[in-house]
């Protein structure tokens, strides 16, 4: 009996070791992370959530059994850099480092920036000496070898954009935070809201997203990809398809999760799944991700059926997108040789063959822009049809759970949904950046919305629904880096830059009736055609009125009877023969 108990308690011993030796090489990985919480702004209002939001976590990673945990909280600027230092040191040899920030963080130029307690950004210039740029954690993180993960729960609402001056008008200040693109392998960036777009805070002691990371990132031998898919879920579950996590990022083909699974007896293993659902769950998160690597790595693992023909669809659309992109500023480019030498008189083969050049890059941009419309069109139409499918298999073999039922809602939501109000107050203010909308971005696609979106596709020749702000919209508008419709002015004023001026003319000038400088014309004698000097009236009778003149007929002083005088003569004169010539002539007659 003691010889057998011996035995039994040998192998019982060496079936541990092995065991151990087994399990050790999965609980051997070094893991490390830092976790932020900012809440006490000096500058601005303070936030509730944030610093219990990286307690949660920071709990959360060492129930988890992490190697480090750095908790910090509400850190200026100096004090932030020096704890990225230090966390850069702990990470050289780590397998899986974390970083995870609550707090404010805004986007400028297209590059995010995590905001210190300290900072103040009276100017739009001031980020980049006051902020944090998210390139900086990405160097802080690079020396881990498995995974390097960076949680930003800070797409709230920009809190100095009322405050902060623009030194450049063109520069863009967006709400939430720009799509990002990690260059580097192994690297996930995970956003509470998706680009573009701004998170709620929470109405309890924690915010929606980070309550939903503490419920799935941790679960041991959980994909790290699958487990934001479930925080994905959870969320638009708990605003009501309001707010939709995303990442960003990519990995290989083996599932890293945070927690190893542990190496129990085979009976305990999770049944293996079909072959149709490995490939269903693969294309969601190669669809989550949404770039040209992860849906590739999914066609080089399914390169035929029903997924892989929804995957081709998606990089088609994205195809298309990069065509048009292309064409557009091949368009852009060949419009300003032609108005550079149309403006310095080149000669005119050199002119018409750049107007050549110019009219068929503006008809392959159209064109293209019909290419993309047609494959966003198609991928949308597969994926209604996938999810279709989908929900009569499940309801033909048994109805779902109800986890199921909500997942298929949420990702129909994906497809066909209405626009977030979040993505609509964006779109609005990129209008308002290139100058397409003089009103407020106030979450309302109003009569006025809608007719600054036809005026950006009037000048931008694009063709977006006016109808509805969607992210495709968003993206677009995000693309023009300076004013796209032109500045408008009063009568009186003209456009200088992004200024209207008062319009000054000169002395012997005046402003028309088409906002130009006119000169004035001398006024011009006129002419009078003078009367021939035959038809003059004297200087003595101009001006007066005709008199009647009484005409009398004169006598004859020759004929008999009449003196020299021209009176009669009277009877003694007529006697003495004063009628006759002599007579008169005598001197006797008078």
């Amino acid at each position: 009996m003691m010889i057998s108990g011996s035995l039994k308690l040998c192998r019982w011993a060496l079936a541990a070791a092995a065991f151990l030796l087994v399990s050790e090489p999965a609980f051997a990985e070094k893991r490390v992370a830092l976790i932020l919480g900012n809440s006490a702004y000096q500058n601005v209002a303070p936030l509730t959530n944030p610093v219990n939001d990286s307690s949660k976590i920071a709990a959360t990673l060492k129930d988890a059994g992490f190697d480090v945990v750095d908790s910090r909280r509400d850190l200026p600027a100096a004090e932030t850099r020096r704890a990225l230092r230090d966390f850069a040191d702990r990470a050289r040899d780590a397998d899986i480092a974390v970083v995870y920030y609550a707090g404010h963080g805004i986007e400028v130029d297209g590059a995010n920036y995590l905001i210190p307690v300290d900072a103040r950004l009276e100017r739009d210039t001031d980020i980049y000496d006051e902020g944090l740029s998210l390139d900086r954690i990405l160097i802080a993180i690079e020396p881990a070898k498995k995974l390097r993960l960076v949680i930003l729960d800070a797409c709230r609402d920009n809190p100095f954009a009322r405050t902060m001056k623009r030194t450049v008008a063109s520069r863009a200040i967006g709400q939430g935070l720009a799509k990002v693109e990690p260059t580097s392998p192994n690297v996930l960036i995970a956003y509470s809201a998706k680009a573009g777009s701004t998170a709620a805070d929470g109405d309890g002691q924690n915010s929606p997203f980070t309550a939903a990371l503490s419920n799935h990132l941790t679960k041991p031998g959980l994909d790290v990809r699958r487990a934001f898919g479930f925080v994905r879920d959870e969320v638009l579950k708990t605003t009501n398809n309001r707010q939709e996590p995303f990442v960003y990022g990519s990995l290989g083909g083996e599932d890293v999760p945070l927690v190893p699974a542990p190496r129990a007896a085979p009976a305990a293993a999770a049944p293996a799944l079909s072959a149709q659902a490995e490939a269903r769950r693969d294309y969601e998160l190669a669809l989550q991700i949404g770039n040209k690597s992860a849906l590739n790595a999914f066609l080089a693992q399914y390169p035929d059926g029903f997924y892989s023909s929804l995957a081709k669809l998606q990089l088609d659309k994205i195809a298309a997108e990069d065509a048009r992109l292309a064409a557009t500023e091949k368009a852009r480019l060949a419009e300003q040789e032609r108005a550079r030498l149309a403006a310095e008189g080149a000669q005119k083969s050199q002119q018409a063959k750049a107007e050549a050049e110019a009219k068929a890059a503006e008809r392959a941009r159209i064109a293209a822009e019909k290419a993309k419309q047609v494959a966003q069109e198609q991928a949308a139409a597969a994926e209604q049809k996938r999810v279709a499918a989908e929900s009569a298999a499940g309801d033909k073999t048994s109805a779902p759970a109800p986890a199921e039922k909500d997942k298929a809602v949420n990702v129909a939501a994906l497809t066909a949904g209405p626009p977030q109000a979040d993505v609509t107050k964006s779109v609005q203010a990129e209008l308002r950046r290139v100058g397409c909308l003089s009103g407020n971005a106030d979450g309302n696609w109003n009569v006025a919305s809608q007719r600054s979106l036809t005026l950006f596709n009037r000048y931008a020749g694009t063709k977006l629904d006016t109808k509805v702000a969607s992210v495709d919209t968003l993206d677009t508008i995000k693309l023009k880096s300076a004013r796209v419709c032109p500045l408008v002015c009063e009568h009186g004023f003209k456009a200088e830059g992004e200024r209207c001026t008062r319009i000054t003319c000169a002395e012997g000038s005046f402003l028309n009736d088409d906002n130009e400088c006119q000169k004035r014309s001398a006024r011009k004698p006129v002419a009078k055609r003078d009367r021939p000097e035959a038809r003059r009236v004297p200087e003595a009778r101009q001006g007066r009125e005709p008199r009647q003149a009484i005409v009398t007929r004169s006598q004859n002083p020759n004929a008999p009877g009449m003196s020299q005088q021209g009176r009669p003569l009277t009877g003694h004169e007529r006697a003495v023969g004063c009628h006759s010539f002599g007579a008169i002539m005598s001197g006797v007659c008078p």
